[in-house]
This record gives C-alpha cells, structure tokens and sequence, in this order.
C-alpha cells in the first residue's frame, strides 16, 4: 500500500498523523509526506526556512518516511494563485505518488492554508479512471489549527474514523521534538504535553491507550 500525507506546513504532519505515519512505515507500507507551502523572505528570513527545513527532514527520518517532498509554494499566500495553478500542483503531486491512502487537513481548521489545500486536493482526487487506485480519504486534525474555529463558522471536526497509535507515540512524540522551532511549552496547544493529552483522550475514546482520529471523506471497497 502506498500511502500519501498531505501537510500545509512543516510539523502539521506529526501532529495530525506522525503515529499513523510510523505505524504504516513499521508494517511496510511506502509513505509519502508532502509538505506544500514554504516561507520566504522577507517575510521568513532564510535561515528561518533552512532551518524548519532541516526539522522536517529529521522528523521524517524517524518517522520512517519513504519519501519527503517540498512543494514550495508561497506560506499564507495561496489565494494569490491562480486556482488551476494550485490544483494543478496538487494534481502533480497525486500522479506522482500514486497513493491508495491519503490523509488531508481538515476543511473546518482556522488557517486558510488548510481550507485551500483541501478544495485543491478534492479536485486532484475527483474518482476519474487515473484515480481508482485511491481507497481512501481521511481528514486529520491539527492542534491549534482544527480546535480553534468557530464550531458555528465551520463544521465542527467529529472524527469516526480511529487509528490506533499505542505501540507508535513515542516516536511521534520524538519527531515532534525535532520541530524545535515550532515546539512550544504546555500549556501551549503544541506542546508535548498536549499531544500526548489528545492522542490518550482519541484512544481511550474507542478503548485503546493512544490512537490519532479522523474524518472520513471518501471510502471505495474496491473488488
């Protein structure tokens, strides 16, 4: 099985499914992580960049990854491109990886990274004959991104789908710690603390000691 994560930004793959992440590496399955935007100067100096760069990279060692990819385009500032540009990336990247599973942000967080992400990769993924290897869609969530919209302005994110993570959040919690840069203290919401607090709090919910939840998009039980 291949399996592709879709991540706006460095860290949101860790936090949303970096259990996930190592559990499918650990049982061998190819796991792709896509990281899609990048800053850049002046906004975020360079050694800025480099830097959560290098965090990236770490991260995605010890989580396993099969491959790490850097699409590059511009943090904060996806509305200035033209629609079909960033479809067009989204498109590339799914031809590209040829994923059976695919975990996306959650359309509902506060960023507005998030939400268009999710409408580019819906339209990569329309269920077209180049896109019947792909079985499964899932939305993860995001701390300080997913919990932090108005349940009134956004559908709130009501997962149905659990992954069980007990044998694996140590390492996430590890890969999470090479993104010094964007580690905070609790009570911070990207704290360790508070990582740890929500993958116990998803996995005592359906009997498991840590899981990461999800919600489902699109699900084919293919023959």
């Amino acid at each position: 099985m291949t399996v592709l994560v879709i991540a706006p930004h460095p860290d949101d793959e860790v936090l949303g499914c970096g259990g996930v992440i190592r559990r499918f590496a650990n049982e061998g399955h190819a796991v792709h992580v896509a990281i899609v935007t990048r800053g850049w100067a002046p906004l975020f100096p360079d050694d800025q960049v480099a830097q959560v760069r290098a965090e990236a990279e770490a991260a995605a060692e010890i989580l396993g990854v099969t491959q790490l990819h850097f699409m590059d385009l511009p943090v904060t500032k996806l509305a200035l491109l033209p629609e079909h540009e960033l479809n067009g990336a989204m498109g590339g990247l799914i031809d590209q990886t040829q994923p059976n599973w695919v975990f996306l942000p959650y359309r509902g967080d506060l960023h507005e990274d998030h939400k268009q992400i999710f409408d580019a990769a819906q339209v990569a993924l329309r269920p077209l004959p180049n896109r019947l290897n792909v079985e499964r869609i899932l939305c993860y969530e995001t701390l300080s991104e997913t919990h932090w919209h108005a349940p009134q302005a956004e559908p709130a994110f009501t997962p149905q789908t659990y992954i069980d993570i007990t044998s694996t959040l140590a390492t996430k919690i590890e890969a999470m710690r090479a993104y010094k840069s964007q580690l905070r203290d609790a009570p911070n919401a990207r704290s360790i603390d508070s990582i740890e607090a929500l993958a116990k709090f998803r996995g005592m919910t359906v009997h498991r000691m840590a899981a990461e939840a999800f919600v489902p998009v699109r699900e084919v039980l293919a023959e």
